[in-house]
């Protein structure tokens, strides 16, 4: 080895002003362990690098030349991170012109660079290999000079603003006032240590209120902020250490190379690299419609958050996070995360309407309160009159006015049901959490609640209904099924293997050391790919090596067929076009075929009837077939369109995709809750028949009842609209199907009166994801569109997880139910109790501090109890509840459960009001304080009542619901403090054993009433869509 030392003196000049790493003295021994290290390291490397280069055996002379800077040596001596550093590249070009290129389309400035492929190689990228994910010190050495993939966001509401927020209240503004005046006037009056009670007592309760209801909207917001996260954080395809990945679209970096198919989200701003027939929706960046032409001469600019329409290709990426077009839009807008959904407008409304009552029974109690002190007929607690004209003092004249506006705001503060937006976003924020772990991410919370209401749900085949793992299970050529892939003629095997491997979206990468290759793509991509490799020995290298793609014409759902024009390198005037796709259509662009002995036979009248019953053949043991065909051309026709008459059939392939385990459980449990299931499909009419049977959709005498049970897409949109409306109900299966047809049968069933759910994975699938009552979109082969337009995203794509949400939508819906004829039950006592009381005796007999107690227990502790119930087995046994549109909120079995109860506690609450003391012998506030006990005791059993709507055994699955057993203890326990502990704070009396046992029985005996009353029947007048379904 030969060493060639430089000049010390200079080299410490020079990395004095270049590098950044401090030079030290070298020793005598320093140069050559300096050498002896970077050869070691240098060797790491290239060993790391291996599997991404071909072993190239290099004939040269056995000696190497070094040039060893003492500088940078040292500095890899001195420094463990040292080597990785040095491979580190110091990028030539910044990020402000890598932004300006893009977001300006300089045309010129890319060319003054090279072009796309020379600003790559700037970038330290490989075009064939991307970025090097096992260099980690490159990944974080670009995102520290370009940025990483995250947008800055809003800060979060802080707790202080939950906290102002439910302090704004009125009622809790006009009582915290009346708190004060009177925490004032008690001081004044007895001092310090015994006036600070009544108006003191009055604020700790408001307190506990507002700091209640902040805390639980604090926790639902920050819940919704992380399920916004986890909904934000897509995968992307990247070509990186020479393969396909899937990464996060946060770990994108600059220089990555990006996979674009239809339907995906741009990740972030960059430049088209190559590709075929490549169309973007700009509408989110520039609010126009039209889709925009991407190629690599006018127009190779691509900008994050726009959608991919058509086509496929590869971009070079540029810019990202904030330094995005999209960034910038971004850093400005924060997503609303307090959503309103139609529940809680209707909730609201009634809210309002009960609110309205309050006011009016309020104000009739303060003015009867004032004018009966006033007149002098009430009295103290020693039987003298309280107002005596000029002889009662100011201060205590101030004192009873602010009691009884006290008292009368109160009665406001629990008329007014609060909790039942509260119980909406407990219940909402719970289901959430719970349908996340059943593989259920919500994207629009009004999803939760809509799909409760569902009677109808069209859904796709593929992937939701089987397990899209595709696989080639049979294969024809010419008239005979190939038993063996050998036996076929040279000419035919080699068209084969065009076919497959240059008309294909997919990719396979052959890694050192694996048997089988890894192939990426569609499902459908990926099983003909492994069949043409495995079975037919296909090699996709040579393939590639020896063509020239020139067209492509990519698949699209509409005309169901891809196509591919190509010419071998070695005869430039010949091109190959090859058309793959729907085994039916194909075959009507076919005018000849090739036999098994590679003979080219015409395509007569019964060949194409024999060809239709082999894809009816496969198509009834639920084969999805796919057709190739072929034909010859020559360099003239290169600039013409892709001919689609005239092929040669070159075979057809049956791929069979198995049904999803428990798929007919699913159905079948749809079907119990009066749901009506219709399978919308692509494929033709006879593979959707055989799937459907399969799945329990179609069911055997489904067909011989209704001739319109299985239809195709071209026979629904031919129907009149009359006869489309007529026939809709009776429709189960729909096959051959477009997009627009999908739309046009949601439109039809939402007319009719059906709340429909619709499930959906393709680009093409969003207007009717939009136009459905409830979206579903499919979290794994789902394209970002059909995310972007749907509610709900299916994570495993199951449709076992469809029936799942049902099973959420149909519990939040009951839970809201629950809560709702809860509170009105003690909205309706608590309103009575008072105003009877005040306008017959003058005095009411649950103070504000105990009013304030029951809102406590009735709006946060009740909608928690209630809001959290999971759901059951019943839930879908229900054909009539809730049912489409037309269902009231409040059902006539929650009027009569409600009335029952009402009635029951007004009436005991009554009696002791006017006979409490002479049946127990106790004074007044004793008296107030069994009225308050016994009031609070009643709210606690009815709870027990409130969990089941119709069924009597409402113990039924309550050992599994902890946190309402919780709930009811800390309730129970709260209140034997409130009456034993709390005198003053409560203005309560302690009670003896035979009291506390009288106010329990009372309270109990609405567990019997509840009972009875469900024995009562109530007729449901509605129409019920789902037995027409």
């Amino acid at each position: 080895m030969e060493l060639h030392q430089r000049n010390t003196t200079k080299n410490a000049t020079h990395s004095d002003n270049n590098s950044p790493f401090p030079v030290k003295t070298s020793s005598r021994w320093s140069l050559p362990c300096k050498a002896v290290y970077f050869i070691v390291t240098l060797s790491k490397k290239a060993n790391k690098n291996t599997h991404l280069y071909k072993r190239v055996l290099i004939r040269s002379p056995p000696y190497v030349v070094l040039d060893v800077e003492t500088d940078s040596v040292s500095s890899i001596h001195d420094n463990v991170q040292g080597s990785s550093l040095l491979s580190l590249s110091s990028f030539s070009i910044n990020q402000q012109t890598l932004t300006s290129i893009t977001r300006d389309k300089n045309l010129e400035s890319l060319s003054q660079l090279g072009g796309v492929k020379h600003l790559a190689s700037t970038l330290g990228t490989n075009n064939e290999i991307g970025v090097d994910s096992t260099n980690t010190p490159d990944i974080l050495h670009r995102k520290s000079v370009f940025g990483s993939n995250c947008f800055r966001k809003q800060p979060n509401k802080t707790f202080l603003s939950f906290v102002v927020e439910a302090s704004k209240d009125t009622t809790i503004i006009i009582l915290l006032i009346c708190a004060c005046l009177s925490l004032g006037f008690g001081m004044k009056q007895h001092g310090l240590k015994e006036g600070w009670y009544d108006g003191g007592s009055i604020i700790i309760a408001i307190f506990l209120v507002v700091s209640v209801s902040a805390i639980s909207n604090f926790k639902q917001s920050r819940q919704f902020e992380k399920l916004s996260n986890i909904g934000s954080d897509i995968q992307v395809e990247v070509l990186r250490d020479g393969c396909r990945q899937h990464i996060s679209i946060f770990e994108v970096v600059v220089g990555d190379i990006v996979y674009l198919n239809i339907g995906d989200q741009i990740p972030a701003d960059g430049l088209f690299l190559d590709g075929y027939s490549l169309k973007v929706n700009e509408s989110s960046m520039t609010g126009e419609s039209d889709h925009v032409e991407v190629d690599d001469r006018n127009s190779p600019f691509l900008f994050s958050g726009t959608k991919v329409t058509d086509g496929y290709g590869r971009m070079l990426v540029t810019s990202v996070g904030m330094n995005t077009t999209w960034g910038e839009m971004m850093s400005s807008i924060s997503r609303n995360l307090d959503e309103e959904t139609p529940l809680q407008k209707r909730l609201n409304k009634l809210t309002a309407y009960i609110g309205k009552v309050g006011v009016l029974v309020a104000s009739l109690v303060l003015i009867v309160l004032l004018l009966r002190y006033f007149t002098g007929h009430t009295l103290d607690e020693h039987g003298n009159r309280e107002f005596n004209g000029s002889k009662t003092s100011t201060n205590d004249v101030m004192n009873a006015v602010i009691d009884i506006v006290s008292a009368a705001v109160t009665i406001i503060v629990v008329a007014i049901p609060e909790g039942l937006p509260l119980a909406v976003t407990l219940t909402l924020a719970y289901s959430m959490k719970k349908m996340m772990g059943d593989n259920a991410m919500v994207r629009k919370l009004s999803a939760c609640e809509t799909m409760g209401l569902a009677t109808t749900i069209c859904t796709d085949k593929t992937g939701t209904l089987t397990l899209n793992q595709m696989s080639v299970t049979e294969f024809w050529q010419g008239r005979e099924v190939v038993q063996n892939p050998f036996s076929l003629s040279k000419i035919v095997l080699e068209l084969l293997y065009q076919a497959v491997g240059l008309n294909t979206s997919g990719s396979v990468c052959q890694l050192p050391f694996a048997i089988v290759p890894e192939i990426s793509g569609s499902p459908t991509e990926k099983a003909i790919l492994k069949w043409a490799i495995c079975d037919l020995e296909m090699q996709m290298e040579k393939l590639n090596n020896n063509f020239e793609v020139l067209k492509v014409e990519a698949f699209n759902s509409e005309k169901k067929r891809s196509g591919v024009m190509a010419r071998m390198m070695s005869d430039i005037k010949v091109v190959q076009v090859h058309w793959k796709g729907a085994a039916e259509m194909i075959l009507d662009m076919c005018s000849s075929y090739y036999d098994q002995g590679g003979m080219l036979v015409r395509l007569e009248e019964e060949d194409n009837k024999y060809f239709r019953g082999i894809i009816q053949y496969m198509a009834a043991q639920s084969l999805r077939c796919i057709a190739f065909a072929h034909k010859q051309g020559n360099e003239g026709n290169a600039t013409q369109q892709l001919d689609e008459s005239g092929l040669t059939l070159l075979g057809i392939v049956g791929l069979k995709d198995p049904c999803r385990p428990g798929v007919r459980e699913a159905v079948a449990s749809c079907r119990k809750a009066g749901v009506s299931v219709k399978m919308i499909t692509g494929d033709n009419i006879f593979t959707a028949k055989a799937i459907a049977a399969e799945c329990g959709i179609l069911k055997p005498d489904d067909q011989s009842l209704h001739e319109e049970a299985v239809i195709e897409g071209i026979q629904f949109r031919n129907y009149s609209s009359e006869q489309r409306m007529d026939k809709i109900d009776h429709i189960r299966v729909m096959a051959r199907s477009s997009p627009f047809d999908k739309l046009l049968m949601v439109q039809c069933l939402k007319e009719k009166g059906h709340v429909v759910a619709v499930t959906g994975d393709g680009t093409n699938d969003a207007p009717a994801l939009k136009e459905a009552d409830i979206g579903l979109s499919m979290g794994i082969e789902g394209t970002e569109v059909a995310k972007e337009s749907s509610d709900i995203v299916i994570l495993d794509d199951n449709f076992a997880s469809v029936v799942t949400v049902l099973r959420w939508g149909r519990c939040v819906y009951n839970n809201i139910q629950k809560f709702i004829q809860f509170q009105l039950t003690v909205n309706v006592a608590a309103l009575v109790i008072n105003f009877v009381a005040a306008v017959s005796s003058g005095n009411v007999p649950l103070t504000a501090v105990q009013l304030l107690w029951v809102n406590l227990i009735m709006d946060t502790l009740g909608a928690l109890a209630l809001a959290t119930e999971e759901p059951t087995n019943d839930l879908m046994e229900k054909t009539t509840v809730p049912v489409g549109r037309t269902e009231p909120l409040i059902t006539k079995v929650m009027w009569r459960n409600l009335i029952a109860q009402a009635f029951y506690q007004m009436t005991i609450l009554l009696i002791l009001q006017f006979k409490g003391q002479s049946i127990f012998g106790v004074q007044e506030k004793a008296k107030d304080t069994l009225i308050f006990n016994c009031f609070v005791l009643c709210q606690v059993f009815n709870e027990f009542n409130a969990r089941k709507l119709e069924k009597k055994n409402i113990f039924k699955g309550i050992l599994k619901n902890r946190l309402f057993l919780g709930i009811v203890l800390i309730t129970v326990l709260l209140q034997v403090a409130m009456v034993e502990f709390l005198k003053k704070f409560a203005g309560t009396e302690r009670l003896n054993w035979v009291q506390w046992c009288v106010c329990i029985a009372l309270a109990a005996i609405s567990w019997p009433i509840g009972w009875l009353v469900k024995c009562i029947p109530v007729s449901d007048q509605h129409s019920n869509l789902s037995a027409r379904s």
